[in-house]
């Protein structure tokens, strides 16, 4: 009996956990059962309080145990329409890249701040370096846009050659050469030459032309050619052999109407202005054939040029052509303005373009004097003046050598000449004469050609006292050559 009891409680606790095996197996079938049993799950419930009411635990409760709540009841989603949604992943986006951007933005300022404030200096030189590159691109650019509209000026010269042409004129010069021998006799040869001149004034009675002195010293006779070919014998107003200048002289009485419509005088410009690289112009008469005209450049200023008689300064240098016969002609600008007077150049195998002009600005004042001399005419032998000295030469060498002035050192004076009335003194060296520069025995015979004798003068000389040349004035009244100097 015993064992037949437990026997039914082991199967009932079986049947109890495979109860509950199947409830959650399948909690729906158990459902069924009890609401197809109303009785008895009222009974279970009935049960269920009659324990809780005792006091009592029970050993199983199976409806706790089994009862699991059911799942809850999911609601279908929402369908959001399609452009709802591209919408929404749009704004997304534009948000996204606003915020990226932004970031980024914030990034780079930062950086180029601190760049600029802590970088290396060598960047900030790369930047200015382009910086002015770029502006020296943009001038390049800007000077040949303006080069485009100025190419005649550049290759073609010829208005301006025809404006200043009738301004420069040929001189044709017969020079007195006097050679000695070696047994001390001396002989005369009567040597062509020829040279330019430039127009550069007017008087009530004279036409004035500026040229070299070295084209009209020992000229004996003296010939200026216009442009239209007419010449006409000229006269020397006064030189300066320092400066290599001369003005000479031709009456107005003999110039025809004709040539004088056709001749003009100079527009003379400021040399002091000129820039090296500047292009100029020579006009001149190149080796006696007529004028020609040459092209070039201004190479150099404020040269000095030692030629085999002096030292000649602030010279300008050109790589126009100046050749034999441009002496004494213009140099002009490309305004057409005459700002040198053609002098000299280098002739070598080894130089090639190394001509020299006399810049107008740096000797405009001795011109000006040269014009306002009294015109040299030549006296006939006969009246012509005497000084009654004897020297010799001190060229550029001697006076290099001995420290000595340039000029005629008197190492006799002739009794009973003119010399010898006068207050002049042997040893002394003869710089001037009436105002005109000498250099030699030939200059002092020549200046005396043009005056008369009982004529006074004045005459400037360096005197020799306490160790020291000391510049002095000697006036003198000229005497009349000796019968037998004359003959």
């Amino acid at each position: 009996m015993h064992n037949k009891k437990e026997t039914e409680d082991s199967r009932l606790q079986k049947g109890c956990r495979k109860g509950i095996v199947i409830m959650y197996e399948d909690n729906r079938d158990y459902r069924q059962g009890a609401e197809g049993n109303q009785e008895a799950w009222n009974r279970q419930e009935g049960y269920g309080g009659q324990w809780h009411d005792q006091g009592q635990e029970p050993q199983y409760n199976r409806m706790d145990m089994s009862h699991i709540p059911p799942e809850p009841e999911k609601k279908p989603a929402k369908r959001r329409p399609l452009a709802a949604k591209i919408a929404g992943v749009t704004a997304a986006a534009l948000l996204f890249g606003t915020v990226a951007g932004g970031t980024m933005f914030g990034v780079n300022t930062a950086g180029e701040y601190l760049k600029a404030q802590y970088g290396p200096k060598e960047q900030e030189q790369a930047s200015l370096a382009t910086v002015e590159t770029q502006k020296a691109e943009e001038a390049t650019r800007a000077a040949r846009a303006q080069n485009t509209v100025m190419p005649a000026l550049q290759t073609d010269v010829s208005a301006i050659v025809e404006t200043a042409m009738p301004s420069v004129v040929a001189l044709t010069n017969t020079m007195v050469l006097e050679q000695r021998s070696w047994f001390g006799s001396s002989q005369r040869y009567e040597i062509p030459s020829s040279g330019s001149g430039i127009i550069v004034g007017r008087n009530d009675d004279e036409l004035l032309i500026v040229t070299n002195n070295h084209v009209v010293a020992d000229s004996k006779e003296l010939t200026v050619t216009f442009i239209d070919e007419t010449s006409i014998n000229a006269a020397i107003k006064g030189t300066d052999s320092t400066n290599d200048l001369a003005v000479i002289a031709v009456p107005v009485s003999e110039i025809s109407s004709e040539t004088m419509a056709q001749i003009k005088v100079a527009t003379l410009g400021d040399s002091d202005e000129l820039k090296v690289g500047q292009g100029v112009i020579a006009i001149g008469n190149a080796l006696g054939y007529g004028q020609s005209v040459t092209v070039g450049y201004v190479s150099a200023k404020d040269r000095e040029v030692r030629t085999q008689e002096e030292t000649i300064q602030n010279l300008l240098q050109t790589d126009a052509a100046i050749n034999p016969g441009n002496s004494g002609g213009a140099l002009l600008n490309m305004q057409g303005e005459v700002i040198g007077i053609n002098s000299a150049k280098y002739s070598s195998t080894e130089v090639e373009g190394m001509g020299y002009a006399i810049p107008v600005s740096k000797v405009q004042d001795i011109i000006n004097d040269l014009m306002n001399r009294k015109t040299r005419v030549e006296i006939e032998e006969d009246k012509q003046g005497y000084l009654g000295i004897q020297g010799t030469n001190i060229d550029d060498m001697a006076a290099a050598a001995y420290g000595m002035p340039r000029g005629v050192y008197v190492y006799k004076i002739v009794d009973g000449g003119a010399a010898a009335a006068s207050d002049l003194r042997e040893k002394d060296i003869i710089t001037k004469f009436d105002g005109q520069s000498i250099r030699s025995m030939a200059d002092l015979q020549k200046m005396l050609t043009y005056y008369e004798g009982d004529s006074t003068v004045d005459l400037t000389v360096q005197s020799l006292e306490n160790g020291e040349y000391v510049e002095r004035t000697v006036q003198i009244t000229l005497g009349f050559k000796p019968k037998e100097e004359a003959e």
